[in-house]
């Protein structure tokens, strides 16, 4: 019989990892995961435990800056993992296997001075320069003005691409059609890859806080009904487009929110389609639920009266308003985090 992870990727589900700690993801390659994906949070964490203390103090003894040692240290854990999964990313033909590298969140802060043609720019110049010389590399932009204004330069230059941060049909169809005149741009589409990591969890959180008046059936079901919906817009979207490589959603933000929600409650509603980036928190209690079996349900929608319910009370432009407020704010606050702790670490060294 075939553990409940193994069942979500039989389901036609392809699982990535939400961290790029090599122990798990060795471990989550063991379990199937076929990718990984990484983000400033994730690194604070790994550097936090001193397990890469070693290589935090090289780096600081080759007179390196705290902002720079951040990237150097994200940059050898996202190789590391490139590392794991380039097999699968070879054995695909780069429709898999691959590793997202996200770009400075503080270009996001609030106290930016750029503006979003002049962050453009600067993501432009970053993607190109993060990306260069990596097979199985994706390069992550969120779904902002000026994260937006960048993606067709770099897909048209080649660069492979994940959008971050998204969390409505909006968002998603303008960062499509800006990477798909960028593919058209291309001398061959044969390498052309992208996904669109669309956030789940934080939008059931959302409704909870600011739509009360939804029913029971519909409360805690508008994440899923719009993970679906786009997912379901995309594969129309790309359907006679004809690119040797799937061009995917991932379903980010999978991890339960509220306690009284069954740990796999996203992962098996959206079983069956694309791909998943969970939480190892997340794989790890799937794989406690014996018995589980995952098959595809990622067309499965609710009934009418449903979907008609949230369509009328659910004013998408005031979400996507709030939760980009809010996720910019979780987006910008880690890699400032991430650089204070390695200044943390920079005078612990030098004492010594």
């Amino acid at each position: 019989m075939s553990s409940p992870l193994e069942s979500l990727i039989n389901s036609g589900t392809k699982l990535w990892l939400d961290s790029v700690d090599p122990e798990l993801v060795q471990e989550n390659f063991d379990l199937g995961a076929t990718g990984a994906t990484s983000n400033p949070a994730i690194i604070s964490d790994l550097i936090r435990t001193g397990r890469f203390d070693s290589e935090l103090e090289a780096l600081v003894h080759k007179g390196l800056d705290d902002e720079a040692i951040a990237w150097e240290l994200a940059d050898q854990l996202v190789r590391n993992a490139q590392d794991v999964f380039l097999p699968v990313w070879e054995s695909t033909n780069g429709n898999d296997g691959y590793v997202s590298f996200e770009l400075d969140p503080l270009l996001e802060a609030a106290d930016c001075p750029l503006n979003s043609e002049e962050r453009s720019a600067k993501y432009i110049e970053l993607g190109s320069y993060w990306a260069e010389n990596h097979k199985n590399r994706m390069i992550k932009i969120p779904a902002t003005p000026g994260g937006i204004g960048a993606l067709e330069e770099l897909c048209a230059a080649g660069v492979t691409l994940n959008v971050t941060l998204l969390f409505t049909q909006r968002q998603y169809e303008a960062a499509r059609d800006a990477i798909w005149r960028g593919a058209q741009r291309r001398a061959s589409m044969d390498a052309f890859k992208s996904v669109y990591s669309i956030f789940v969890s934080r939008v059931d959180v959302y409704t909870g806080q600011h739509v009360s008046d939804l029913s029971d059936a519909a409360q805690g079901q508008v994440g899923i009904v719009n993970a679906q919906q786009i997912f379901l817009q995309n594969q129309a979207f790309w359907s006679d487009k004809s690119t040797p490589l799937q061009q995917e959603m991932i379903f980010a933000s999978t991890g339960t929110k509220d306690p009284a929600d069954a740990k796999d409650k996203y992962v098996g509603a959206l079983a069956g389609a694309d791909i998943q980036t969970n939480p190892p928190g997340t794989n790890a209690a799937i794989q406690q639920l014996g018995g589980t079996t995952y098959s595809k349900t990622i067309d499965q929608l609710p009934s009418a009266e449903v979907l008609s319910e949230i369509a009328e009370k659910v004013d998408m432009a005031k979400l996507e308003d709030v939760l980009m407020s809010e996720g910019l704010a979780k987006f910008a606050k880690p890699q400032q985090d991430l650089i204070d702790l390695i200044s943390t670490k920079r005078a612990a060294i030098s004492v010594v």
